[in-house]
């Protein structure tokens, strides 16, 4: 009985050997093949810019990768971090993508809370090739997780046509106060009917390039939070409700409703990032109407510059990839490695590389009929080498809706002191938790 039962476990440690062996064969077979079907899904948001250049790289890599998929999926940024926090918490990631584009000012926050939820790509990726200052965002204890995309550079675009029926020209604009911004937006409502400029109600976009113009953020050299005695931050919202409250600039209420103010002709100008022309010049029907100037800077903060900036991100590749080996190899073939991926997506979005062999094309240097013939890229770049630097700290999205609902309070008649000194004590005890 013992000599039977001992023949049989050995047979079938046998079958099991040989299944296991096959099935190892069979997957190292599959794994090996470098025609096999592979979907690489996409998470990023802004169809005009960040949607349109994943598409054109997923062009370029499919000429020599025609196996290769890319299936982008809008997803709003607030929505896209949502998602992520909700389904990283409950170690959910099987509806998580391969790919996700993340804020500059949010990729320390998401790596240090979830350090295991990403990819790191020290020597799989060449990141010598990007502006250093867009590789350290993305460094985490010496680990590279981002692959950094476009640069954030703030600029002043212009409805040329609009602002000259007002007896002004653009060069007026040129270096200027944001006390001399509401002087002139007055002149321009006055004389056209047609408000300076617009924002999304109760979100704090110019207290945050204002800030940075300045070379200050909401947490001090230490990381506490500077908001309460941060003179800055309270300038930068008086400055913006006064801008509220004299009519040059006008109140909407969610992003969509953003853009149509400047496709649509009901503002003359917006103050955002680069890589707001995209959606400018997506209003085909405006070309030759645009020009763009730096930004308007305080009068009364010596630090302040006329630079600064608003946005810009990173590609990251999630740990729950089933394929992060052909993640990696597309964006090191596009983003960053291939000039022609931004040839093609500079004219038309105007993201400005930060992957330097990029900004040596002549494109940048292009006149650009849209905006009146200027050479809008080389100047961008320009002032992208002028903006401060500042630390955007790991509560930076704490402290910015802290910030929302101060000037919230403030745009409603409340002292801005008052307001700051409880967003103070909010992100105090954020960061106590």
């Amino acid at each position: 009985m013992k000599k039977t039962m001992c023949v049989v476990l050995a047979l079938l440690l046998v079958v099991s050997s040989l299944a296991f062996a096959g099935g190892k064969a069979e997957t190292a077979a599959v794994a090996a093949d470098p025609n096999a079907p592979v979907t690489l899904t996409v998470w990023c948001w802004d169809p005009m810019f960040n949607i349109f250049a994943m598409n054109e790289a997923a062009k370029i890599y499919a000429v020599d990768h025609p196996n290769v998929k890319v299936n982008v999926v809008e997803t709003p940024w607030n929505d896209l971090q949502q998602k992520l926090i909700t389904s990283l918490s409950a170690n959910a990631t099987a509806n998580l993508p391969d790919i996700i584009l993340m804020q500059d000012n949010a990729i320390q926050k998401n790596v240090m809370t979830y350090p295991e939820a990403y990819v790191p790509l020290n020597g799989k990726i060449d990141l010598s090739q990007f502006a250093q200052f867009k590789v350290d965002v993305g460094t985490i204890d010496g680990k590279h997780y981002g692959v950094p995309f476009d640069n954030g550079a703030t600029g002043t675009f212009l409805r040329r046509d609009i602002v000259e029926q007002a007896g002004l020209k653009v060069s007026d604009f040129n270096d200027i106060t944001w006390e001399r911004f509401i002087e002139l937006g007055k002149i321009v409502k006055q004389k056209t009917g047609v408000a300076m400029i617009s924002t999304v109600a109760n979100e704090p976009d110019f207290p945050m390039l204002m800030l940075q113009s300045a070379g200050t953020w909401m947490f001090d050299e230490s990381g506490k939070a500077f908001i309460k005695d941060n003179k800055v931050l309270k300038e930068a919202l008086r400055i913006t409700k006064e801008m509220v409250a004299s009519g040059v600039c006008i109140l909407v209420p969610d992003w969509n409703a953003y853009i149509a103010t400047l496709n649509n002709g009901t503002v003359a100008s917006t103050i955002n990032g680069c890589w707001i022309s995209g959606s400018i010049q997506a209003e085909k029907s405006q070309s030759g109407k645009w020009a763009v100037t730096n930004t308007p800077r305080f009068a009364n903060i010596a630090s302040s510059v006329n630079y600064s900036s608003q946005g810009g991100s990173g590609w990251m590749v999630m740990a729950n990839s089933k394929n992060p080996d052909v993640a990696i190899d597309f964006l090191a073939k596009t983003f960053g490695g291939s000039v022609a991926l931004y040839e093609t997506i500079l004219p038309a979005s105007g993201a400005i590389a930060t992957w330097l062999p990029a900004a040596k094309s002549p494109v940048y240097s292009t006149p650009i009929e849209f905006f009146g013939g200027q050479k809008i890229y080389e100047d961008l770049v320009n002032y992208a080498g002028k903006v401060p630097n500042v630390k955007y700290g790991v509560y930076n999205y704490e402290a910015r809706d802290a910030i929302a609902r101060a000037l919230s309070e403030v745009m409603q008649g409340g002292d801005i002191d008052a307001a700051l000194a409880t967003a103070q004590k909010n992100v105090e005890f954020l960061m106590s938790e």
